[in-house]
């Protein structure tokens, strides 16, 4: 009989420890987590400390000035989810979830639907389905209906690629080699600068629209409605302090979560179903219904067993005690790299029922598929119409098979993965 996880875990050197707890993170998850749960809910290694049990991990990510993001301040150039529980954090991300108003969402949907459905007719049965659709379709939302007019699609993929992939899988607990993680830098402060030029540029000329718009509004239709052109028609009291310096960062804020995560999310879920013939059925048979509210449920369960990132990763400003009062409370001092696995406290038994069954319709609170908290996604409702409507688009299609598993080409995104249906 091998030996579990924690006998290895505990066999190891301190200097191989976090690589083992590493390795089985990315290669077998969920029965790695299941063990940890069970065991040692709270498992501190040399380099970062996992927290695996549902409690504990919302009890770190509702308080953000103890468990800090600190780790995205040298990466996301003063955007609001750098900023922990501050005015800047809470008053620019009021405005652009007003910005974003949810009675969108249907014109978010259809506009989707239409754009994923022309890609895919195009493809006349055979796609690589990442990069023809799952990143090209949410970077013509970002020009549609956020309203980055005027950049390339194939632009706006590579700047929102460097920048996830820097501020998210290059933490020092992801232990790359130096030269590999110096390399990402590189590359993020080189797109960074060209989106950065871009933005100025957009908001210069865009500006210029609007207050032609406003001279001349009497005999010239308006200019077509998107976010970035809503914040700016808007005034801002001073006393805000939403200067165009702060409107253009959060304009590029906008780009940054929307690609890349919704084409993980989007891959993956394609390919969980593909791979579970039952629930493959099932969904296409929800996917031509009136109401897609069974369908939607099947593609967020789906994230549940496939989400885009394990676990979220924090920082401790002083220390602290975690699971206070339980068997495995733990103290957590300063200066912690905390990774609350999100993937595993969507298998707690303590917060889903029958947690390793494949079960459509839980409670939507419990997930945590865009985080939680304070940093809980800011456009996690735009998210909530587009991945499923973009998985559903690709399922109405007869016979849909892949031709391979998703390729990652060692890195943390889909790559590859070649779909084909008869037509």
């Amino acid at each position: 009989m091998s030996a579990s996880y924690l006998e290895q875990y505990d066999a190891a050197s301190d200097a191989d420890k976090p690589y083992l707890a590493r390795r089985w993170m990315d290669t077998e998850p969920l029965p790695f987590f299941k063990e940890l749960r069970q065991k040692r809910p709270i498992l501190v290694t040399p380099k970062f400390t996992l927290l695996t049990r549902f409690d504990d991990c919302r009890e770190v990510l509702n308080m953000p000035k103890v468990f800090t993001v600190e780790p995205y301040v040298p990466k996301m150039g003063d955007y609001l989810m750098m900023h922990d529980d501050d005015a800047l954090h809470t008053r620019e991300k009021s405005l652009m979830q007003c910005m974003l108003n949810r009675n969108d969402l249907t014109a978010v949907r259809e506009m989707v639907g239409k754009v994923s459905k022309e890609i895919l007719d195009d493809a006349n049965g055979n796609i690589e389905i990442v990069n023809s659709y799952c990143r090209m379709v949410p970077a013509t939302l970002v020009r549609e209906y956020f309203g980055l007019t005027g950049a390339k699609r194939q632009d706006l993929i590579e700047w929102s690629y460097w920048n996830q992939y820097d501020t998210f899988h290059n933490q020092p607990f992801d232990l790359l080699p130096p030269e590999k993680s110096q390399s990402i830098i590189d590359r993020h402060n080189e797109t960074s600068k060209a989106l950065g030029m871009f933005i100025l540029e957009l908001i210069a000329r865009r500006t210029l629209q609007v207050k032609a718009e406003e001279i001349t509004l009497s005999t010239l239709v308006r200019l077509d409605d998107d976010i970035v052109t809503r914040m700016l028609r808007t005034d801002y009291p001073k006393q805000l302090e939403f200067d165009i310096k702060r409107l253009g960062i959060n304009a590029g804020g906008l780009l940054i979560g929307a690609v890349e995560t919704t084409s993980q999310a989007v891959a993956q879920v394609i390919q969980y179903l593909i791979q579970h013939a039952e629930w493959l059925a099932k969904a296409e048979a929800a996917a031509t219904k009136e109401s897609l509210t069974e369908f939607d449920g099947i593609v967020w369960e789906a994230l549940r067993f496939v989400p885009i990132t394990p676990y979220l990763f924090r920082t401790t400003a002083s220390d602290y005690t975690v699971a206070k009062g339980t068997g495995h409370e733990t103290v957590l001092r300063k200066g912690t790299y905390v990774l609350p696995v999100t993937l595993s406290a969507m298998f707690d038994e303590r917060a889903f029922e029958s947690p390793d069954e494949f079960i459509p319709g839980r409670n939507w609170y419990n997930y945590c598929h865009f985080g939680f908290g304070s940093h809980e996604c800011l456009g996690r409702y735009v998210a909530g119409v587009m991945i499923p409507e973009m998985v559903r688009q690709v399922l109405i299609r007869q016979n849909v098979t892949a031709k391979a598993p998703i390729d990652y080409k060692s890195g943390p995104f889909p790559e590859q993965y070649d779909l084909a249906w008869a037509t």
